[in-house]
């Protein structure tokens, strides 16, 4: 029987495991710049490219995941970090586990992003592709362009179940 997974809360304390959250926050590094007219929110995520890697920047266009969805696969990029920056405003959810050996549904971890909060995986963090939820969107993803492959892409022996989301994270 498929594990049901647990929403959580996207929080930079909770996703710190698996790399950082992007969001302007009081509890970022911030000040003023351009004569007062911006608020600058400074140093938010560590893109790493790798020795051999250049960082690219690129748009992903995310078709709607439907719910209840089973997660059967996994995947992870073992020479850089891979960052994700909702544009749609819309909240979307995020699948991770630990860097190392191939996961196990048990060691899934489910977060749902609001509409203002990026992710960045740190480099061999297992995580899920991109699942976002209501509608189409889009997302500038900042990631490794170099030699070599950059993707691992594992099936789940035991598949996971994220269920109607009916009621607010954990």
């Amino acid at each position: 029987m498929p594990i049901t997974l647990t929403l959580e809360t996207l929080t930079a304390q909770a996703f710190a495991p698996f790399g950082d959250v992007i969001q302007a926050s009081e509890a970022v590094n911030h000040f003023t710049i351009n004569d007062g007219n911006t608020e600058r929110y400074h140093d938010l995520a560590n893109i790493e490219p790798g020795p051999d890697g250049q960082v690219i920047v690129s748009i992903f266009r995310g078709q709607p995941r439907s719910l209840p969805f089973q997660v059967t696969m996994m995947e992870r990029h073992p020479k850089g970090s891979q960052a994700f920056i909702p544009q749609s405003g819309q909240p979307y959810l995020v699948i991770v586990a630990p860097a190392g050996e191939a996961p196990k549904a048990s060691d899934l971890r489910l977060f749902l992003a609001r509409g203002d909060q990026g992710v960045n995986y740190a480099t061999g963090v297992w995580h899920h592709p991109l699942m976002a939820l209501n509608q189409v969107a889009d997302f500038i993803v900042i990631d490794r362009k170099g030699p070599g492959d950059n993707c691992d892409v594992i099936q789940l022996e035991e598949h996971a179940i994220i269920a109607e989301l009916d009621t607010a994270p954990a």
